[in-house]
C-alpha cells in the first residue's frame, strides 16, 4: 500500500546538518525538533512529542547513534518511517536493523553536502537506499529531494562505504595531515597549493569528533589510510633513490 507523506516532520539533533534540514524541509513540511539545544520557537517540543511523527529524521553524531536508537526503538509506532543522514552506512543501517521493530520503516540516506558545500553553486547529490519500506514512502522522499535540486543516487550501504572510504575519508584524512603539517599560506602560492588550503579549511571547520567517527564507523577506512601510508613510503624511497 503507498503511502503520501505527511504534513510534519520530526528532527532529532539540531546541530549545524540538522538545521540545514530543516531548512529544506521547511519548504513543505512543519518541523517538530528535539535536541538539547533546541530552538527557541515553537518547533521545539519533547522527546516524547517528537516521536509521534510518522516520519523522524535523526541528525546526531555517529557516535550518539546507537544509544538514541535503543532509547527510541520501543517507542515509536508501527508505521513511522525512520531515515539517518550519517556519513557512514554499514554501521547505522545494521543498529537500526538489530534494534528498530519490524513494524517500523528504514531509510539510509547520506547527504553529500553540508552546511558550508551547500551555499556552493554547484550540483548537489544525496545517497538514499531503501532499507525497509513496508509502507512505501521511499520513493515519495527521493521525489522531495529530487525536487529541491538534490541528485538522488541510490547506492546499498557496503558500496557507499567503499566508495566513500576513497573520497570523502581521504579528503579529510589529507586535510588534517596537511593541517598537522602546518601549511600555510605564502606570498608565492601557486593555485595548486591554493586548492590545498582550501581543503585543509573546508575538513578542519568540521569538528574533530565527527573526523574520527568518519574513520572510526567506516568499516573500509583503516585499508584507505594504510594503502596512503605504503604510498607515502614508496615515494619517498623512489625519491631517495632519485629514480
Amino acid at each position: 500500500m503507498e503511502t503520501s507523506l505527511t504534513t510534519s516532520v520530526g528532527i532529532l539533533g539540531w546541530g549545524r546538518f540538522g538545521r540545514l534540514l530543516g531548512t529544506l524541509l521547511e519548504q513543505r513540511f512543519q518541523l517538530r525538533v528535539f535536541d538539547r539545544r533546541p530552538p527557541d520557537d515553537d518547533r521545539a517540543v519533547s522527546l516524547e512529542d517528537v516521536l509521534r511523527e510518522q516520519t523522524l529524521f535523526l541528525c546526531v553524531p555517529i557516535r550518539e547513534f546507537k544509544p538514541l536508537i535503543k532509547t527510541i526503538a520501543p517507542r515509536l509506532r508501527p508505521g513511522t518511517t525512520v531515515i539517518d543522514v550519517c556519513s557512514v552506512k554499514v554501521y547505522p543501517v545494521t543498529v537500526m536493523r538489530e534494534h528498530l521493530p519490524e513494524s517500523v520503516d528504514i531509510i539510509a540516506t547520506h547527504p553529500l553536502f553540508g552546511p558550508d558545500s551547500w551555499q556552493i553553486p554547484t550540483e548537489h547529490r544525496m545517497v538514499m537506499y531503501p532499507v525497509r519500506d513496508r509502507a512505501q514512502t521511499y520513493d515519495h522522499w527521493r521525489s522531495f529531494f529530487t525536487d529541491q535540486q538534490i541528485k538522488v543516487l541510490e547506492m546499498e550501504p557496503e558500496q557507499h562505504d567503499r566508495l566513500a572510504a576513497r573520497t570523502q575519508g581521504i579528503t579529510h584524512f589529507v586535510g588534517r595531515v596537511l593541517r598537522e603539517a602546518r601549511i600555510d599560506s605564502t606570498p608565492i602560492d601557486t593555485l595548486g597549493f591554493q586548492d590545498l588550503l582550501h581543503v585543509v579549511e573546508q575538513t578542519c571547520n568540521d569538528s574533530w569528533e565527527l573526523f574520527l567517527d568518519l574513520q572510526n564507523f567506516n568499516p573500509y577506512t583503516m585499508s584507505m589510510i594504510q594503502t596512503m601510508e605504503a604510498s607515502i613510503q614508496t615515494i619517498r624511497e623512489r625519491i631517495i633513490q632519485r629514480e
